[in-house]
C-alpha cells in the first residue's frame, strides 16, 4: 500500500492550485494554459486537457502514459462524458512529461481511475459550462436557461443551436468556473461511460503504425546496444575496442564507467553504428574482461540452503503476534506445516527495453517508453550532470510495463550513449538484455504452520517469512504487510520476517507482493480446509465472517469479499463432479483496492502436464466500470498474465541469471490460454482499478485445482511435469 500512500498524497488542492496549474502532486488541471482564444495549432484550447477545432471535433491529452492498460481511451472517455460531445468527434493525444501542467503521470499500482473519477469528469464538465456561458453571452440569455447535446449547445425557449466548433474560441478567453459549483451527470445519463469502447490505438497497432518506442525514427539517427556484466554490479577489467570498431557500419564503441544504482547507469561497454544489427555484431566481437563482484557469491540453491537454516532459527523480527499461536496450536484438533517457495520472475515486456534520445543545445531529448517519465527525467539529468529543465521526455506507447519500465535505467544509459556519440541514438536492448538485466520479482520462502478444531475452523496461523534485505529494509518488492490476510480474522495469528542479503536487482511486478502472497496464503487455507474436512468456499466464508468491514475505516471490506466468492462459486457450478485428473480450485485476493473471487478448471495428463481449461472471474471495482471492453481486457490479461507465470522462473548461478530468451523464461502459448467467464458486481463504492488485481486469485485458484485433480499439493514454484505424474 506503500505506493497508493505515495500517489495519493497532495490530492486535496485548492480551487485556486486547480485553475493556476501549481501543487507538488496529485492532479492538476491548470485551465487555459496556451492563453486565451486560439492556441498556437490554431484549435480553440478550453483547458490543458481540451482544444475545440472549428468543425467541432475534439482533441483531449491523456496525461498518463500508456502501457497497454488502455487508459489513453478510459480517461478521455471521462472528459468527454461530462464535456457532453460524440466520442466519434473526439481524437485523443499523448501528452508530454509536463509535471507543471498535469502533476504525476505514472502508470502503476492501478490508481488511473482512483485518482481521476472524478477530477477529469470535472474537466469536461467545466469545459461544457464554458461553452454554455459563451453560447449565453452571445444570445444574451441566462446561462441556466441552456443545456446542451452532443456537440451543441441549445436554447429551447429560442429554438437557437449553437455548435461547440463555433463557440470554443470565444470560451477559450472565458473565465473557469468553480469546480465546486459543477454538476455531474448521473450515472443514468451516461453515454460514453460504461459503453464498450475499442482502444484508440487499436486501428494503428493491427496495421503497424508507428506508435511504440521502439518504432521512433530521426534524422541522422544512429543505434546502439550496452554490454553490462552478467554479474549483476561487476565493472569493466578491460575490452580490447579494436573488434568492434573492425566491423562495418560500426561508428564508436566506448567504455562506459557507470556508477552502482541499479536503476541508473552501471558499467558497461557501448557500441554505436549504422544500423542496430552492425551495432550488436560489433558487441559479439568484444571480448570483456569483467572485474570480481561479492555478488557472484550468490545463487538460487544457496538462497534456498541459507532459507531453510534460517527458517529453523529464531525469526528476525515479529510484524505481527496476536493472541497465543502456540497454545492455540497445541490445542488444535489437527495441524498442518507446509513449506512455501515462489521463484524470481522477470517482467518479459515483449517491447524490449528502448530508447531514443538526442543531445542538442545543451539540451537532453528523450522519446521513451516508460510508466514513470518524471523520475526517468531526473535520473538523466543527474548522471549527465544537466538541470531537470534540460532534459525534456516525450511519452511514446509502451509494449508492456508490468512494472518494469517503473525504473528508468534504459534512459540513463540511452542519454549517455547519445552525447557521447554527438548524434540521436536509439538504444535497443536484446531479448537476453532484457531477461539478465530486469528488476525481478523477488523469490520468498514461507514456512507456515496452522490449526483447526473439530468444528472445522481455524484456529491459528503462523507464517514464518523468509525474504530478501538488510537490516529493517527488505528488498524492493519483497516485503509482506502486517494486514495482509488472514492478519485480523483470526485471534491467533504471528507473522514473523527473517531476510538474507541480495545483490540481484529486484521490484514490483504487476501486482507487486499479491502475486507471490496469495498463492501462499490462499493454498494454505485450502490445506487447512481439506484437513478440517471443509468444503474450500464454505472454509473462506467462514474466515471472512459477516462483519461487513474489517480494521475500521479504510479497512478489509469482508462483505464485499464473501460476496464475490459467492459470485464465482454459483456461476462455475461449484461442486459439481469432473471426470479423472480434473479439478476446480478456489481463491481470493484484495489487491489495489480490488475485490476479486476466482475458480480455475484444470485437467492433469498422465505424465503431469497441466492444462488450465476455464477460469470464472467474480469482481468488485465500484459502482462503475468506465470501458467494459477495456475491463475484460484488464481481467483477461491479468488471468493470462498470472497462468504464464506459473510456468516460468528465474535462477541465479554465480551472481548471473541463468535464463535468457523464450526457450528458457517461456510466456503462456495462446492455444494454451483458458476460457476467461467474468462478473462483476457494482457495489455503492467508488471505482478503482483493473490493471492488477485480477492477477493474484489465479495463481491459487489453479494450484488448488491441480490438488482436486490429482491430489498433490503444489507448494512450490514452478509446476513442473514430472511432480503431477500418475502414480
Amino acid at each position: 500500500m506503500g505506493m497508493i500512500r505515495n500517489i495519493t498524497e497532495g490530492l486535496a488542492l485548492s480551487r485556486r492550485t486547480l485553475l493556476a496549474g501549481g501543487g507538488a502532486g496529485g492532479l492538476v488541471l491548470a485551465f487555459s494554459l496556451a492563453g486565451r482564444g486560439e492556441a498556437a495549432d490554431g484549435l480553440a484550447k478550453l483547458n490543458a486537457y481540451v482544444s475545440i477545432a472549428p468543425d467541432g471535433v475534439v482533441t483531449i491529452v491523456s496525461k498518463n502514459p500508456e502501457i497497454g492498460q488502455g487508459i489513453k481511451t478510459s480517461l478521455p472517455m471521462l472528459i468527454a462524458e461530462e464535456l457532453d460531445v460524440d466520442w466519434a468527434n473526439v481524437r485523443t493525444v499523448q501528452a508530454g512529461n509536463d509535471p507543471q501542467t498535469y502533476g504525476r503521470q505514472f502508470a502503476g499500482g492501478s490508481m488511473a481511475t482512483p485518482l481521476h473519477w472524478d477530477q477529469l469528469r470535472q474537466v469536461g464538465a467545466a469545459g461544457r459550462a464554458m461553452l454554455m456561458a459563451a453560447a449565453a453571452a452571445d444570445w444574451g440569455v441566462d446561462v441556466a436557461s441552456l443545456t446542451t447535446e452532443p456537440g451543441v449547445v441549445i436554447h429551447r425557449a429560442s429554438r437557437r443551436r449553437a455548435a461547440y466548433g463555433t463557440l470554443a474560441a470565444k470560451a477559450a478567453g472565458l473565465t473557469p468556473p468553480d469546480l465546486a459549483s459543477l454538476k455531474l451527470k448521473d450515472a443514468a445519463d451516461y453515454r460514453i461511460i460504461g459503453k464498450p469502447t475499442p482502444q484508440v490505438d487499436t486501428q494503428a497497432i493491427v496495421t503497424g503504425q508507428p506508435l511504440f518506442g521502439i518504432d521512433m525514427r530521426l534524422p541522422g539517427m544512429l543505434y546502439a546496444v550496452y554490454a553490462k556484466a552478467p554479474v549483476f554490479g561487476a565493472k569493466v577489467a578491460r575490452v580490447d575496442l579494436a573488434p568492434a570498431l573492425a566491423v562495418k557500419g560500426v561508428r564508436k564503441a566506448f567504455v562506459v564507467e557507470g556508477g552502482t544504482e541499479f536503476d541508473g547507469l552501471i558499467p558497461g561497454v557501448a557500441v554505436v553504428a549504422d544500423s542496430w544489427w552492425a551495432a550488436n555484431k560489433g558487441r559479439q566481437a568484444l571480448d570483456i574482461q569483467w572485474a570480481d563482484h561479492p555478488t557472484a557469491r550468490q545463487s538460487s540453491q544457496a538462497f534456498a540452503d541459507q532459507a531453510k537454516a534460517l527458517a529453523a532459527a529464531k525469526a528476525g523480527k515479529a510484524l505481527r503476534n496476536d493472541g497465543d499461536v502456540e497454545a492455540a496450536l497445541a490445542a488444535s484438533a489437527r495441524t498442518v506445516e507446509a513449506d512455501y517457495f515462489y521463484p524470481f520472475l522477470a517482467h518479459a515486456t515483449l517491447e524490449p527495453q528502448n530508447c531514443t534520445a538526442h543531445f542538442h543545445d545543451g539540451k537532453m531529448e528523450i522519446w521513451a517508453p516508460t510508466q514513470l517519465p518524471e523520475p526517468g527525467r531526473q535520473i538523466v539529468a543527474k548522471t549527465l550532470g544537466l538541470s531537470p529543465d534540460d532534459v525534456i521526455v516525450h511519452l511514446t506507447r509502451s509494449g508492456g510495463g508490468f512494472g518494469r519500465r517503473l525504473m528508468n535505467d534504459y534512459m540513463a544509459e540511452a542519454a549517455w550513449i547519445a552525447r557521447e556519440a554527438g548524434a540521436p541514438v536509439k538504444l535497443v536492448w536484446t531479448r537476453e538484455d532484457d531477461t539478465r538485466h530486469g528488476f525481478y520479482r523477488p523469490a520468498g520462502f514461507h514456512f507456515l504452520r496452522g490449526g483447526v478444531d473439530e468444528a472445522g475452523a481455524i484456529t491459528a496461523w503462523a507464517d514464518h517469512f523468509v525474504t530478501f534485505g538488510e537490516g529493517e529494509a527488505t528488498a524492493r518488492s519483497a516485503g509482506m504487510a502486517p494486514t495482509e490476510f488472514p492478519a485480523r480474522f483470526l485471534d491467533n495469528y504471528r507473522l514473523d520476517v527473517s531476510m538474507m542479503p541480495l545483490g540481484v536487482p529486484t521490484g514490483p511486478l504487476r501486482a507487486p507482493g499479491s502475486n507471490a502472497i496469495a498463492f501462499v496464503v490462499q493454498s494454505f487455507i485450502d490445506e487447512l480446509a481439506h484437513a478440517a474436512g471443509v468444503d474450500p468456499v464454505q472454509m473462506r466464508l467462514r474466515l471472512l465472517g459477516d462483519q461487513a468491514m474489517v480494521g475500521g475505516q479504510g479497512g478489509y471490506a469482508a462483505g464485499r469479499m464473501a460476496a464475490v466468492v459467492r459470485l464465482a462459486a454459483e456461476k462455475s457450478n461449484w461442486g459439481e463432479q469432473l471426470g479423472p485428473r480434473r479439478g476446480k480450485g478456489v481463491a481470493f485476493h484484495y489487491s489495489h483496492l480490488g475485490y476479486f473471487a476466482e475458480v480455475a478448471q484444470v485437467a492433469v495428463a498422465d505424465d503431469g502436464a497441466v492444462r488450465v481449461e476455464k477460469v470464472w472471474v467474480a469482481a468488485d471495482v465500484g459502482r462503475q466500470i468506465i470501458n467494459p471492453l477495456g475491463a475484460l481486457n484488464q481481467i483477461e490479461g491479468s488471468v493470462i498474465d498470472g497462468v504464464s507465470e506459473m510456468f516460468g522462473e528465474i535462477t541465479i548461478a554465480g551472481g548471473q541469471v541463468e535464463q535468457g530468451n523464450f526457450d528458457t523464461f517461456p510466456l503462456l502459448r495462446i492455444d494454451a490460454a483458458p476460457v476467461i467467464e467474468t462478473h462483476f458486481i457494482k457495489s455503492d463504492n467508488p471505482p478503482t482499478g483493473l490493471g492488477e488485481p485480477a492477477l493474484p486469485p489465479v495463481v491459487p485458484a489453479v494450484t488448488n485445482a491441480i490438488f482436486a485433480a490429482t491430489g498433490k499439493r503444489v507448494r512450490s514454484l514452478p509446476l513442473r511435469a514430472e511432480d503431477l505424474a500418475a502414480g
